[in-house]
Protein backbone atom coordinates (compact mmCIF):
# COMPACT_ATOMS: atom_id res chain seq x y z
CA UNK A 1 0.00 0.00 0.00
CA UNK A 2 1.10 3.47 -1.10
CA UNK A 3 2.57 5.72 2.60
CA UNK A 4 -0.33 8.12 2.68
CA UNK A 5 -2.33 4.86 3.27
CA UNK A 6 -0.26 3.79 5.98
CA UNK A 7 -0.85 6.91 7.22
CA UNK A 8 -4.17 7.16 7.10
CA UNK A 9 -4.80 3.58 8.68
CA UNK A 10 -2.50 4.13 11.47
CA UNK A 11 -4.59 7.38 12.64
CA UNK A 12 -8.08 5.69 12.43
CA UNK A 13 -6.44 2.73 14.29
CA UNK A 14 -5.68 5.39 16.83
CA UNK A 15 -8.75 7.34 16.61
CA UNK A 16 -11.54 4.34 17.17
CA UNK A 17 -9.13 2.34 19.53
CA UNK A 18 -10.18 5.55 21.67
CA UNK A 19 -13.92 5.57 20.56
CA UNK A 20 -14.33 1.92 21.40
CA UNK A 21 -13.37 2.34 24.75
CA UNK A 22 -16.66 4.01 24.83
CA UNK A 23 -19.36 3.58 22.34
CA UNK A 24 -20.01 -0.16 23.30
CA UNK A 25 -20.83 1.09 26.62
CA UNK A 26 -23.24 4.05 26.00
CA UNK A 27 -26.25 1.96 26.50
CA UNK A 28 -25.66 0.06 29.46
CA UNK A 29 -23.90 3.16 31.18
CA UNK A 30 -26.67 5.37 30.94
CA UNK A 31 -29.22 2.16 31.67
CA UNK A 32 -27.40 1.00 34.25
CA UNK A 33 -24.80 3.47 36.05
CA UNK A 34 -27.46 6.91 35.42
CA UNK A 35 -31.05 4.64 36.01
CA UNK A 36 -32.51 5.47 32.59
CA UNK A 37 -34.63 3.39 30.16
CA UNK A 38 -33.51 2.09 27.06
CA UNK A 39 -35.77 4.24 24.77
CA UNK A 40 -33.95 6.95 26.87
CA UNK A 41 -30.75 5.84 26.31
CA UNK A 42 -31.85 5.25 22.24
CA UNK A 43 -32.88 8.98 22.08
CA UNK A 44 -29.49 10.10 23.52
CA UNK A 45 -27.61 7.89 20.73
CA UNK A 46 -30.02 9.75 18.25
CA UNK A 47 -29.12 12.74 18.95
CA UNK A 48 -25.39 11.62 18.88
CA UNK A 49 -25.56 9.69 15.40
CA UNK A 50 -27.71 12.99 14.20
CA UNK A 51 -24.95 15.29 14.68
CA UNK A 52 -22.40 12.48 13.28
CA UNK A 53 -24.75 13.11 10.24
CA UNK A 54 -24.19 16.63 9.74
CA UNK A 55 -21.02 16.13 10.39
CA UNK A 56 -20.64 13.77 7.87
CA UNK A 57 -21.71 15.86 5.51
CA UNK A 58 -20.48 18.94 6.07
CA UNK A 59 -16.44 17.09 6.01
CA UNK A 60 -17.52 15.93 2.42
CA UNK A 61 -18.68 19.19 1.75
CA UNK A 62 -15.52 21.06 2.93
CA UNK A 63 -13.34 18.12 1.62
CA UNK A 64 -14.71 19.19 -1.74
CA UNK A 65 -14.95 22.49 -1.67
CA UNK A 66 -12.40 23.98 1.25
CA UNK A 67 -9.52 22.14 2.43
CA UNK A 68 -8.96 18.33 3.42
CA UNK A 69 -6.31 19.20 6.41
CA UNK A 70 -8.53 22.19 7.93
CA UNK A 71 -11.64 20.14 7.93
CA UNK A 72 -10.18 17.35 9.74
CA UNK A 73 -8.38 19.06 12.12
CA UNK A 74 -11.01 21.37 12.35
CA UNK A 75 -13.60 18.38 13.32
CA UNK A 76 -11.00 16.03 15.49
CA UNK A 77 -9.74 19.21 17.28
CA UNK A 78 -13.75 19.77 18.42
CA UNK A 79 -14.32 16.10 19.37
CA UNK A 80 -10.98 16.01 21.31
CA UNK A 81 -11.59 18.84 23.23
CA UNK A 82 -15.19 17.16 23.89
CA UNK A 83 -13.70 14.00 25.29
CA UNK A 84 -11.54 15.88 27.58
CA UNK A 85 -14.47 17.57 28.77
CA UNK A 86 -16.54 14.29 29.40
CA UNK A 87 -13.59 12.76 31.30
CA UNK A 88 -14.37 15.38 33.95
CA UNK A 89 -18.37 15.84 33.76
CA UNK A 90 -20.26 12.37 32.73
CA UNK A 91 -23.13 13.22 35.09
CA UNK A 92 -26.51 13.08 32.29
CA UNK A 93 -26.70 16.31 30.95
CA UNK A 94 -23.22 16.91 29.86
CA UNK A 95 -22.85 13.13 29.10
CA UNK A 96 -25.84 13.58 26.33
CA UNK A 97 -24.48 17.10 25.41
CA UNK A 98 -20.56 16.20 24.81
CA UNK A 99 -21.77 12.68 23.59
CA UNK A 100 -23.52 14.90 20.46
CA UNK A 101 -20.68 17.16 19.91
CA UNK A 102 -18.03 13.88 20.14
CA UNK A 103 -20.30 12.62 17.36
CA UNK A 104 -20.02 16.18 14.89
CA UNK A 105 -16.33 16.26 15.25
CA UNK A 106 -16.14 12.69 14.56
CA UNK A 107 -18.72 12.79 12.31
CA UNK A 108 -16.29 16.04 10.24
CA UNK A 109 -13.00 13.61 10.00
CA UNK A 110 -14.64 10.28 8.27
CA UNK A 111 -15.65 11.68 4.89
CA UNK A 112 -12.19 13.02 4.63
CA UNK A 113 -10.61 10.00 5.55
CA UNK A 114 -12.63 7.74 3.46
CA UNK A 115 -12.63 10.16 0.21
CA UNK A 116 -8.54 10.40 0.85
CA UNK A 117 -8.02 6.62 0.47
CA UNK A 118 -9.40 6.85 -2.60
CA UNK A 119 -7.65 9.82 -3.68
CA UNK A 120 -4.55 8.54 -3.13
CA UNK A 121 -4.71 5.08 -4.09
CA UNK A 122 -7.27 5.00 -6.85
CA UNK A 123 -6.20 2.01 -8.46
CA UNK A 124 -6.34 -0.06 -5.53
CA UNK A 125 -10.32 0.10 -5.90
CA UNK A 126 -11.74 -1.96 -2.83
CA UNK A 127 -8.61 -2.26 -1.23
CA UNK A 128 -8.14 1.16 -0.43
CA UNK A 129 -11.19 0.95 1.45
CA UNK A 130 -11.33 -2.37 2.93
CA UNK A 131 -7.07 -0.76 4.51
CA UNK A 132 -9.53 2.27 6.41
CA UNK A 133 -12.29 -0.55 7.52
CA UNK A 134 -10.02 -3.29 8.57
CA UNK A 135 -8.19 -0.17 10.49
CA UNK A 136 -11.06 1.10 12.19
CA UNK A 137 -12.31 -2.71 13.78
CA UNK A 138 -8.25 -3.33 14.99
CA UNK A 139 -9.54 0.14 17.02
CA UNK A 140 -12.59 -1.88 17.93
CA UNK A 141 -10.94 -5.18 19.22
CA UNK A 142 -8.31 -2.94 20.86
CA UNK A 143 -10.53 -1.07 22.89
CA UNK A 144 -13.03 -3.42 23.36
CA UNK A 145 -10.49 -5.60 24.98
CA UNK A 146 -9.66 -3.65 27.23
CA UNK A 147 -13.00 -1.66 28.26
CA UNK A 148 -14.87 -3.81 29.42
CA UNK A 149 -12.24 -4.58 32.12
CA UNK A 150 -11.50 -1.07 32.85
CA UNK A 151 -15.17 -0.50 32.72
CA UNK A 152 -15.86 -3.08 35.49
CA UNK A 153 -13.11 -1.07 37.44
CA UNK A 154 -14.74 2.37 36.66
CA UNK A 155 -16.68 3.81 34.24
CA UNK A 156 -14.39 6.68 35.32
CA UNK A 157 -11.14 5.17 33.52
CA UNK A 158 -12.78 4.98 30.54
CA UNK A 159 -13.60 8.44 29.59
CA UNK A 160 -9.75 9.27 30.67
CA UNK A 161 -8.90 6.39 28.05
CA UNK A 162 -10.97 7.77 25.52
CA UNK A 163 -10.07 11.41 25.89
CA UNK A 164 -6.56 10.63 25.87
CA UNK A 165 -6.45 8.73 22.60
CA UNK A 166 -8.78 11.31 20.86
CA UNK A 167 -5.69 13.69 22.16
CA UNK A 168 -2.89 11.42 20.23
CA UNK A 169 -5.07 11.04 16.79
CA UNK A 170 -5.30 15.43 17.38
CA UNK A 171 -1.40 15.66 17.27
CA UNK A 172 -1.27 12.80 14.49
CA UNK A 173 -3.18 14.64 12.40
CA UNK A 174 -1.68 17.88 13.34
CA UNK A 175 1.77 17.28 12.52
CA UNK A 176 1.65 14.97 9.43
CA UNK A 177 -1.05 15.32 7.68
CA UNK A 178 -0.21 18.21 6.14
CA UNK A 179 0.18 16.32 2.65
CA UNK A 180 -3.26 15.96 2.25
CA UNK A 181 -4.29 18.96 0.38
CA UNK A 182 -1.44 18.69 -2.23
CA UNK A 183 -2.76 15.35 -2.80
CA UNK A 184 -6.01 15.80 -2.54
CA UNK A 185 -5.75 18.77 -5.66
CA UNK A 186 -3.40 16.58 -7.66
CA UNK A 187 -6.09 13.75 -7.54
CA UNK A 188 -9.34 15.88 -8.13
CA UNK A 189 -7.62 17.76 -11.11
CA UNK A 190 -10.63 18.47 -13.89
CA UNK A 191 -12.12 20.26 -16.23
CA UNK A 192 -15.17 22.06 -16.43
CA UNK A 193 -16.27 20.53 -19.26
CA UNK A 194 -16.05 16.93 -17.24
CA UNK A 195 -17.44 18.15 -14.21
CA UNK A 196 -20.72 19.78 -15.78
CA UNK A 197 -21.82 16.85 -18.00
CA UNK A 198 -20.78 14.66 -15.04
CA UNK A 199 -23.52 16.28 -12.29
CA UNK A 200 -25.69 17.21 -15.18
CA UNK A 201 -26.63 13.40 -15.05
CA UNK A 202 -28.68 12.55 -11.94
CA UNK A 203 -28.68 8.88 -12.28
CA UNK A 204 -25.84 8.36 -10.59
CA UNK A 205 -27.08 10.17 -7.94
CA UNK A 206 -29.70 8.58 -7.73
CA UNK A 207 -28.42 4.99 -8.00
CA UNK A 208 -26.38 6.23 -4.44
CA UNK A 209 -30.13 6.95 -2.90
CA UNK A 210 -31.57 3.96 -3.43
CA UNK A 211 -27.81 1.62 -2.74
CA UNK A 212 -28.01 3.60 0.27
CA UNK A 213 -31.45 2.27 1.32
CA UNK A 214 -30.22 -1.13 1.84
CA UNK A 215 -27.21 0.38 3.87
CA UNK A 216 -29.22 1.89 5.87
CA UNK A 217 -31.73 -0.90 6.69
CA UNK A 218 -28.47 -3.18 7.41
CA UNK A 219 -27.04 -0.77 10.18
CA UNK A 220 -30.41 -0.29 11.84
CA UNK A 221 -30.74 -4.10 12.51
CA UNK A 222 -26.27 -3.87 13.28
CA UNK A 223 -27.05 -1.13 15.64
CA UNK A 224 -28.87 -3.15 18.04
CA UNK A 225 -26.05 -5.15 18.51
CA UNK A 226 -24.63 -2.16 20.57
CA UNK A 227 -27.53 -1.12 22.78
CA UNK A 228 -30.81 -3.79 22.89
CA UNK A 229 -28.79 -6.73 22.51
CA UNK A 230 -25.87 -5.03 24.68
CA UNK A 231 -29.08 -4.70 27.45
CA UNK A 232 -29.77 -8.07 26.63
CA UNK A 233 -26.58 -9.71 27.68
CA UNK A 234 -26.50 -8.30 30.81
CA UNK A 235 -30.62 -8.81 31.38
CA UNK A 236 -29.84 -12.78 31.12
CA UNK A 237 -26.15 -12.65 33.44
CA UNK A 238 -23.72 -11.97 30.75
CA UNK A 239 -21.17 -10.11 32.68
CA UNK A 240 -19.86 -6.57 31.05
CA UNK A 241 -16.28 -7.85 30.47
CA UNK A 242 -17.80 -10.98 28.21
CA UNK A 243 -20.03 -8.33 26.56
CA UNK A 244 -16.84 -6.06 25.72
CA UNK A 245 -14.84 -9.49 24.64
CA UNK A 246 -17.46 -9.96 21.93
CA UNK A 247 -16.31 -6.73 20.20
CA UNK A 248 -12.88 -7.68 21.16
CA UNK A 249 -13.90 -11.03 18.58
CA UNK A 250 -15.25 -9.06 16.09
CA UNK A 251 -12.59 -6.55 15.83
CA UNK A 252 -9.82 -9.32 15.98
CA UNK A 253 -11.43 -11.48 13.37
CA UNK A 254 -11.69 -8.59 11.00
CA UNK A 255 -7.93 -8.05 11.01
CA UNK A 256 -7.06 -11.58 11.33
CA UNK A 257 -9.38 -13.08 8.75
CA UNK A 258 -8.29 -11.15 5.81
CA UNK A 259 -6.69 -13.75 4.13
CA UNK A 260 -9.99 -15.70 4.47
CA UNK A 261 -11.55 -12.03 2.94
CA UNK A 262 -9.42 -12.12 0.00
CA UNK A 263 -10.02 -15.77 -0.95
CA UNK A 264 -14.13 -14.55 -0.89
CA UNK A 265 -13.70 -11.16 -3.42
CA UNK A 266 -11.06 -13.06 -5.35
CA UNK A 267 -14.29 -15.33 -6.25
CA UNK A 268 -17.10 -13.25 -5.98
CA UNK A 269 -15.47 -10.11 -7.76
CA UNK A 270 -19.29 -8.47 -8.53
CA UNK A 271 -19.68 -6.04 -5.34
CA UNK A 272 -23.36 -6.53 -6.10
CA UNK A 273 -22.71 -10.20 -5.41
CA UNK A 274 -20.91 -9.53 -2.57
CA UNK A 275 -23.65 -7.52 -0.96
CA UNK A 276 -26.27 -10.49 -1.50
CA UNK A 277 -23.48 -13.06 0.18
CA UNK A 278 -22.43 -11.18 2.66
CA UNK A 279 -26.13 -9.55 3.81
CA UNK A 280 -27.32 -13.60 3.84
CA UNK A 281 -24.70 -14.35 6.02
CA UNK A 282 -25.85 -11.35 8.53
CA UNK A 283 -29.17 -12.82 8.84
CA UNK A 284 -27.95 -16.01 9.75
CA UNK A 285 -26.25 -14.67 12.76
CA UNK A 286 -29.52 -12.98 13.84
CA UNK A 287 -31.49 -15.83 13.56
CA UNK A 288 -28.70 -17.36 16.01
CA UNK A 289 -28.59 -15.03 18.61
CA UNK A 290 -32.43 -14.87 18.85
CA UNK A 291 -32.18 -18.18 20.40
CA UNK A 292 -28.84 -17.36 22.27
CA UNK A 293 -28.68 -17.78 26.00
CA UNK A 294 -25.30 -18.39 26.61
CA UNK A 295 -22.00 -16.55 26.24
CA UNK A 296 -20.75 -19.11 23.65
CA UNK A 297 -24.05 -19.03 21.52
CA UNK A 298 -23.31 -15.01 21.18
CA UNK A 299 -19.87 -15.79 20.32
CA UNK A 300 -20.67 -18.02 17.40
CA UNK A 301 -23.66 -15.44 16.32
CA UNK A 302 -20.79 -12.20 16.31
CA UNK A 303 -18.39 -14.17 14.53
CA UNK A 304 -21.06 -15.48 11.83
CA UNK A 305 -22.34 -11.37 11.91
CA UNK A 306 -18.49 -10.33 11.64
CA UNK A 307 -17.66 -12.17 8.67
CA UNK A 308 -21.04 -10.37 7.30
CA UNK A 309 -19.82 -7.02 7.69
CA UNK A 310 -16.55 -7.92 6.31
CA UNK A 311 -18.28 -8.31 3.16
CA UNK A 312 -20.79 -5.57 3.16
CA UNK A 313 -19.35 -2.86 4.33
CA UNK A 314 -16.13 -2.02 2.38
CA UNK A 315 -18.16 -2.81 -0.72
CA UNK A 316 -20.71 0.62 -0.26
CA UNK A 317 -17.80 2.92 -0.09
CA UNK A 318 -16.27 1.29 -3.28
CA UNK A 319 -19.42 1.27 -5.02
CA UNK A 320 -19.98 5.23 -3.79
CA UNK A 321 -17.04 5.82 -5.06
CA UNK A 322 -17.18 3.94 -8.70
CA UNK A 323 -21.05 6.54 -8.25
CA UNK A 324 -19.06 9.76 -7.68
CA UNK A 325 -17.88 12.43 -10.66
CA UNK A 326 -14.51 13.97 -10.47
CA UNK A 327 -14.64 16.53 -7.73
CA UNK A 328 -17.44 14.86 -5.55
CA UNK A 329 -15.56 12.16 -4.21
CA UNK A 330 -15.75 13.81 -0.45
CA UNK A 331 -20.00 14.62 -0.87
CA UNK A 332 -20.33 10.61 -2.23
CA UNK A 333 -18.26 9.39 1.01
CA UNK A 334 -20.38 11.64 3.62
CA UNK A 335 -23.34 10.55 1.97
CA UNK A 336 -22.64 7.08 2.69
CA UNK A 337 -21.32 7.74 6.12
CA UNK A 338 -24.47 9.97 6.88
CA UNK A 339 -26.51 6.71 5.98
CA UNK A 340 -24.76 4.75 7.85
CA UNK A 341 -25.05 7.18 11.21
CA UNK A 342 -28.71 7.61 10.35
CA UNK A 343 -28.59 3.43 10.80
CA UNK A 344 -27.05 3.83 14.14
CA UNK A 345 -28.98 7.28 14.94
CA UNK A 346 -32.83 5.66 14.57
CA UNK A 347 -31.84 1.62 15.51
CA UNK A 348 -31.32 2.19 19.19
CA UNK A 349 -34.56 4.25 19.62
CA UNK A 350 -36.71 1.88 16.96
CA UNK A 351 -35.15 -1.28 18.96
CA UNK A 352 -35.41 0.24 22.29
CA UNK A 353 -38.84 1.00 21.93
CA UNK A 354 -39.64 -2.48 20.65
CA UNK A 355 -38.03 -3.66 23.25
CA UNK A 356 -39.92 -1.58 26.22
CA UNK A 357 -43.45 -1.92 24.53
CA UNK A 358 -43.16 -5.33 23.54
CA UNK A 359 -39.97 -7.89 23.57
CA UNK A 360 -36.81 -8.80 22.40
CA UNK A 361 -38.37 -11.54 20.20
CA UNK A 362 -40.58 -9.36 17.96
CA UNK A 363 -37.83 -7.23 17.10
CA UNK A 364 -35.47 -9.93 16.19
CA UNK A 365 -38.23 -10.80 13.54
CA UNK A 366 -38.72 -7.22 12.68
CA UNK A 367 -34.93 -7.28 11.99
CA UNK A 368 -34.82 -10.42 9.85
CA UNK A 369 -37.53 -8.00 7.68
CA UNK A 370 -35.02 -5.24 7.68
CA UNK A 371 -32.04 -7.50 6.07
CA UNK A 372 -34.85 -8.39 3.44
CA UNK A 373 -34.61 -4.99 1.89
CA UNK A 374 -30.52 -4.82 0.94
CA UNK A 375 -31.29 -7.71 -1.56
CA UNK A 376 -33.74 -5.35 -3.33
CA UNK A 377 -32.03 -1.84 -3.20
CA UNK A 378 -28.87 -3.96 -4.66
CA UNK A 379 -30.55 -5.36 -7.83
CA UNK A 380 -32.44 -2.32 -8.93
CA UNK A 381 -29.91 0.70 -7.99
CA UNK A 382 -28.30 0.98 -10.85
CA UNK A 383 -30.89 0.24 -13.35
CA UNK A 384 -31.03 3.88 -14.47
CA UNK A 385 -27.31 4.08 -14.95
CA UNK A 386 -27.80 1.42 -17.60
CA UNK A 387 -30.70 2.67 -19.39
CA UNK A 388 -28.77 6.11 -19.69
CA UNK A 389 -26.15 3.90 -21.09
CA UNK A 390 -28.07 1.96 -23.05
CA UNK A 391 -29.85 5.03 -24.66
CA UNK A 392 -26.60 6.69 -25.40
CA UNK A 393 -24.80 4.02 -27.66
CA UNK A 394 -28.55 3.84 -29.33
CA UNK A 395 -27.95 7.69 -29.78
Amino acid sequence: MPRYIWLLVIATTINVTGGSFLWPLNTIYMHNELGKSLAFAGFILMFNQGASIAGNLIGGVLFDKFSAYKTILYGTGLAMVSAITLSLYHSIVPYSILLVLIGFGSGITWPVMFAMAGSVWPEGGRRAFNAIYVAQNLGVALGATVGGYVASLSFNYIFIANASLFAVFFIIVLVAFKWMDEERNRQMHTTIIEQSGKIQNKSKFIALIILSGGFLAAWIAYSQWQSTIASHTQDIGIPLDQYSLLWAVNGFLIVLGQPLLKLVTDRITSQKNQIYVGTTILITSFIIVMFAEEFTVFVIAMVILTIGEMIVWPAIPTLANDLAPKGRAGFYQGFVNSVAAAGRMVGPVIGGLIVDVYNIQLLFFVLLFLLLIPFVTTYFYDRGIQENQSKAKVG
